[in-house]
């Protein structure tokens, strides 16, 4: 396949396919917007492979492209085989476009798939990368029936990332894989994630001049949105206030029934899942994240970019981009006093915000930009075009 050296003379690119979930959550946003700043290199082409079009891939960018994973209802399935229709389509797109590396974010199905493309084509030197993001290593990974799959299909990548120390640590520990895990952090567009003043003074989603509260996520009980809406309750008591909850998923009706059962119903919008994130999270003056555990926490990072203070949990990857009364506050997840008292103590004190929202903005901008993370993943896909290089060699 298309070689490194053509590149070294400009004339070749590196041909990477990226596949994730074409969703809202944090793997599928980091693998699109890798993949479109890839693209913006004159040196990379991208090939997107997935059952549906990623969420930010909106618009035209040229040298990247989509294909459609496409699946079959056959009576003897019990249920559509996805992961088979995925591996035959990255290998189909792998030998048509001559791509060098398969980049999969999220463990299962897509690196299982990937190692059952690459075996197709051996002895070829296409090289796959898994990036592990959270939950397929601290919950479906560790199902008894994906375990074992899990645990080879990490082993069998010829490299491994991890979007935070405390998940390359929990993969270690979970799956005792014998192998190097890259920790490559997850990155935030600053240029899109600004701060936006004129719509905090012209906020269609304020009542009045009521404070804005905000939860964003795919509400699934990981999230802890019944905290949420606990926190809200114990604000909303000391002062009048709105809270917006951004996502959608299994935990949006017990939380409406929280609200309703703690009498703030009123005050609490649902807005179901949205595209718009960098001007919601630029809207709220505080973002509640009381999660059970975050492998990173994206949504944290990209207020954060916004100048946006976070009031967050205090478990898994967000102590690794949050500063516990410098760039937000941290509690244990079911302190719901202590979080509601950090809130208060934002929304209360203007210069407080400011403080918070300016020391986070910065970290985003020095530590969490894109160009602070992409010459790690290029760094990868060198040593992964070398290890195809020997084994095609060897072959």
């Amino acid at each position: 396949m298309n070689g490194a050296g053509g590149r070294d003379g400009g004339a070749a690119r590196r041909r990477v396919g990226i596949t994730s979930f074409a969703s809202t959550g944090g793997s599928g946003i980091v693998a699109t917007e890798l993949g479109l700043a890839l693209a913006q290199r004159d040196d990379y082409e991208v090939h997107f492979i997935s059952h549906a079009l990623p969420v930010r891939l909106r618009h035209f960018t040229p040298n990247v492209f989509f294909h459609e994973v496409e699946t079959t209802n056959y009576p003897p399935f019990p249920h559509t085989p996805y992961s088979l229709a995925l591996a035959s389509k990255m290998a189909e797109v792998a030998r048509y476009h001559d791509l060098d590396v398969l980049h999969v974010h999220y463990a299962i199905p897509h690196a299982a798939a990937a190692y059952l493309a690459q075996r197709m084509l051996a002895p070829s030197r296409l090289g796959v990368i898994t990036t592990l993001h959270g939950t397929d290593i601290t919950l479906v990974g560790q199902e008894p029936s994906f375990y074992p799959l899990t645990r080879f299909a990490i082993e069998q990548s010829d490299a491994v990332t991890a979007v935070s120390d405390f998940l390359r640590c929990e993969t270690d520990r979970v799956f005792g894989v014998d192998r190097e895990i890259d920790v490559i952090r997850n990155f935030v567009d600053t240029q899109a994630f600004v701060p936006r003043p004129d719509l905090r003074a012209n906020n269609p989603l304020r009542d009045g001049d009521r404070p804005l509260l905000m939860h964003a996520s795919n509400l699934r009980p990981v999230k802890n949105v019944s905290r949420v809406i606990e926190v809200f309750a114990r604000v909303r008591a000391q002062r009048p206030s709105t809270l917006v909850v951004v996502g959608d998923g299994p935990e949006r009706n017990p939380a409406q029934m929280r609200a309703r059962e703690l009498g703030v119903a009123d005050d609490v919008r649902f807005l179901g899942a949205q595209e718009s994130m960098e001007e919601l999270l630029a809207m709220a003056d505080v973002l509640l994240l009381p999660s059970a555990t975050e492998s990173f926490g994206l949504v944290a990072l990209e207020a954060m970019s916004c100048g946006t203070p976070v009031v967050a949990s205090d478990r898994g990857g967000l102590p690794e981009l949050i500063t516990d009364g410098e760039t937000g506050y941290l509690h244990d997840p079911d302190d719901v006093d202590g979080m509601a008292a950090s809130a208060l103590r934002v929304i209360e004190d203007p210069a407080l915000a400011a403080r918070l929202g300016a020391a986070a903005r910065e970290i985003a901008k020095e530590t969490f930009c894109i160009r602070c993370v992409i010459e790690d993943y290029l760094d990868v896909y060198d040593r992964v075009d070398r290890a195809g290089e020997a084994r095609a060699a060897a072959s």
